[in-house]
């Protein structure tokens, strides 16, 4: 983000504009409509400058700029049509600490103006950082049709009773809950037909109603990485939650779409330690949503692959909690696609296993005769550390040395990067191998060249049979 968005209260403060043009009058349009004090630099006036300098709603300090003209103005907007001049007053802002804003030249601006949708109280601002103004009044104009005429004005009756809701509902869970309860109710309906008597009356009883509900969790599977994949539940999900307890693999692109003021807890799990941390974590979800939170159990791939999630809704079912699970797209099913690999081919493979390379001291062993067939795709996650013990039973049961396989590391991100090689090389291709990265092994592997289709970040590295 290059620019921080920001709103700023210019009401009755001093605004300095240098031009007074076209250009300028509709800066100066905007600047009036937000209550700014404007003061005037130009040659001449145009005729709409002359009308708003007899109605006394704009000084003019003269045609010539003088620095002593930014000494007590709060921001500064040069849109003159003298790039010289424009250059000047900008430089003498940012010497005096005066944020400007020169007209269609980015390198003079300390501050930038969005395309704003105004609904006064609510307005909403579109920006591209100053790269490409015309794109984000496009954007504008896309948005502009989605956003009720009336929305202003419920925003207002909402202002009016704020201080009730807070005085009349403990806990900010529970004030944000009712106002996401009473917009979305009968009361949006009474102020779109303009009856405000109505909506407010039906505001009162909403109020007076309210009742703090149960705290629930949701356990969501985020994907392997690339934020287009998301479900429209999950998003829903993270956009609502109170507080989100997320793991290490979900991405900062995921995490940058959870609600800004919900409370996000890492719960990545620590070598050595995962029983504990497990246990801690069935601990906090139980904690927050007992204390009436909306929680969210955010977790890479599908909380039901390999990712304990069945354990968590264990601990959440034995505590009468109520909860709901959104599934997500597990890394076997987002890397592969992404590396161009079909887990499934009428003419190569006509099953595909998921196999996590971390199992249970005290649990069964695998069962390598059956996974050493061919004509099925074995996919393995967190398996690279076993690499060379994977590839050596496999081929001990009967899997041949040149079986193709692949290692495919941040699988749906620009950083993904594939190996291609073959079984005897696992334990090297996996050796360097960025984390996090899954096994696959299988003749689909062999489909990679005809079908690749994303461009990886790192350069590819194919392990050839000696």
């Amino acid at each position: 983000m290059s620019h921080y968005p920001i709103f700023a209260d210019l009401n009755r403060r001093a605004v300095l504009l240098a031009g007074a043009g076209q250009v300028a009058e509709r800066k100066a349009e905007s600047l009036l409509h937000a209550g700014a004090a404007l003061r005037v630099v130009a040659a001449e006036l145009n005729p709409r400058f002359q009308g708003w300098l007899q109605q006394g709603r704009i000084e003019w300090l003269g045609k010539d700029f003088q620095t002593a003209f930014l000494n007590d103005v709060f921001l500064v907007v040069a849109a003159t049509d003298d790039e010289a001049l424009n250059r000047r007053i900008f430089q003498a802002a940012e010497k005096q600490g005066k944020l400007c804003n020169t007209v269609d030249n980015q390198a003079l601006c300390s501050f930038i103006v969005p395309a704003v949708i105004d609904r006064s109280p609510i307005q909403i601002a579109v920006s591209s950082g100053g790269a490409s103004p015309v794109l984000a009044r496009l954007w504008r104009q896309k948005i502009e049709t989605l956003i009720p005429a009336y929305t202003g004005k419920m925003a207002a009756l909402a202002g009016a009773w704020r201080t009730r809701v807070k005085a009349g509902i403990k806990g900010l869970s529970n004030r944000r809950r009712f106002w996401e309860q009473l917009f979305a109710s009968r009361f949006d309906t009474l102020v779109a037909q303009g009856n405000e008597a109505a909506a407010e009356a039906e505001f009162a009883r909403q109020l007076a109603g309210y009742r703090p509900q149960q705290g629930e969790v949701v356990l969501v599977g985020a994907g392997p990485g690339d934020a287009g994949l998301l479900t429209l539940h999950a998003l829903q999900a993270m956009q609502a939650a109170d507080v989100v307890l997320y793991d290490a693999l979900v991405s900062d692109e995921i995490l940058a779409l959870v609600r800004k003021d919900a409370d996000k807890i890492s719960v990545g799990k620590r070598a050595g330690a995962h029983h504990v941390q497990q246990e801690e974590t069935n601990r906090l979800l139980l904690h927050y949503a007992q204390q009436g939170k909306r929680v969210v159990r955010l977790k890479g791939g599908d909380p039901f692959v390999f990712g304990r999630g069945g354990e968590e809704a264990q601990a959440l079912a034995a505590a009468e909690v109520p909860f709901r699970i959104v599934p997500g797209i597990t890394a076997a099913l987002g890397a592969t696609a992404y590396a161009g690999i079909p887990l499934t081919h009428r003419d190569y493979a006509q099953t595909a296993l998921f196999i996590t390379g971390h199992c249970r001291p005290d649990g069964d062993g695998l069962q390598w005769q059956t996974l050493a067939r061919g004509k099925q795709t074995l996919v393995i996650y967190m398996g690279t550390v076993k690499a060379g013990e994977i590839a050596a039973q496999l081929m001990a049961h009967g899997r041949a040395a040149d079986t193709p396989v692949a290692v495919v590391s941040n699988g749906t991100l620009a950083k993904q990067s594939v190996q291609i090689g073959r079984l005897a090389d696992l334990a090297a291709m996996a050796e360097r191998a960025p984390r996090p990265a899954l096994m696959i092994i299988g003749e689909v592997v062999a489909l990679r060249d005809e079908l690749r289709w994303f461009s990886e970040g790192l350069i590819e590295t194919a392990v050839k049979a000696a």
